[in-house]
């Protein structure tokens, strides 16, 4: 292929822009809308993985053994538990850990009301594991697992919480899904009407370019340009603008949400724009740009009769 044949068909495509140039901004526009709706909800559902996984570390199951077991047949059905895949991490109790960790919290500025304690542990056949897990998905397999042991006389654990976290980010994802999924159907219309228009705008000119011998690619190319052009600026003006906003959005809740005393800083944590961007970014080009080359290449081939 010649360079004058792409510059060619380059500035045909640009031409064709400018000759239905309110097409042409619909166009843009929907793609734009499509993919800064894709990046917000990307962005939404990013941070909102990231609290649930930071959420989920906290939550764990706590096991609880018989009064009569030894500690090495604690042990040794630890290192049982412990062998497991789904568990990212398991920490020892001992029932005298128990029994401080109860006192600091709650008898704190109040010691003197434990006193009374101090030759008995009212705790003491409370040596457990505290297990978390990788995924909090993997809970209910993992209670039932934990429920069948012998051994094992109490399992705790969140089952509200953990369903919680998994049906929201469910429910993000699916609507997520639904409302881009309708704005590209939206776009692949007016893209593919911007391009028919194109087409019988030109079919006269098409029909003799044809009669002196042009080829199918010199005729059909600037078609396809027209319509990659259109989705790459439709991908580029959401990225620009949600690369701003936000910027300034993670500046403003650090300022008056999480580096605040009393804010939000140990619970939530935003993620920032450079973790977010280089995916967003190929996602977004990768769908307006094809978007615009294979609807306005199929569309081309429907339409246009030479």
């Amino acid at each position: 292929m010649r360079f004058s044949t792409i510059c060619y068909s380059f500035r045909q495509g640009i031409k064709n822009i400018c000759r239905n140039s309110l097409f042409s901004l619909a166009s843009v526009a929907t793609i734009s809308a499509c993919i800064f709706l894709f990046c917000l909800f990307f962005a939404v559902i990013a941070n909102v993985r990231n609290i649930t996984h930071l959420a989920e570390t906290t939550i764990g199951i706590t096991v609880f053994f018989d009064e009569d077991m030894s500690q090495e047949e604690i042990q040794a059905l630890g290192e049982e538990i412990s062998a497991r895949p789904e568990i990212r991490e398991m920490n020892f109790v001992s029932a005298d850990q128990a029994w401080e960790n109860f006192k600091s919290e709650y008898f704190a500025g109040m010691e003197e009301l434990a006193d009374g304690f101090a030759d008995d542990n009212p705790l003491a056949s409370s040596a457990s594991y505290e297990i978390f897990l990788q995924d909090i998905g993997d809970q209910d397999e993992m209670v039932a697992y934990l429920q069948g042991l012998d051994g094992v006389r109490k399992v705790n654990y969140s089952r509200d919480v953990a369903a919680g976290f998994s049906g929201f980010s469910r429910l993000v994802g699916a609507l997520s899904a639904a409302i881009i999924g309708i704005l590209l159907a939206v776009s692949v219309f007016l893209i593919s009407n911007t391009i028919h228009v194109a087409a019988a705008f030109r079919k006269t000119e098409n029909q003799i370019m044809r009669l002196i011998g042009a080829t199918n690619f010199m005729i059909r190319a600037p078609f396809v340009v027209e319509g990659t052009v259109l989705g790459l600026a439709g991908a580029l003006i959401p990225l620009g603008a949600m690369y701003i906003l936000y910027r300034r959005a993670v500046t403003y809740m650090g300022e008056h949400f999480l580096g605040t005393a009393g804010g939000l800083g140990g619970v939530l944590r935003i993620l920032p724009i450079e973790e977010l961007f280089p995916v967003m970014a190929a996602v977004s080009l990768a769908l307006g740009v094809g978007i615009g080359f294979f609807v306005s290449f199929f569309t081309i081939r429907k339409h246009l009769k030479v």
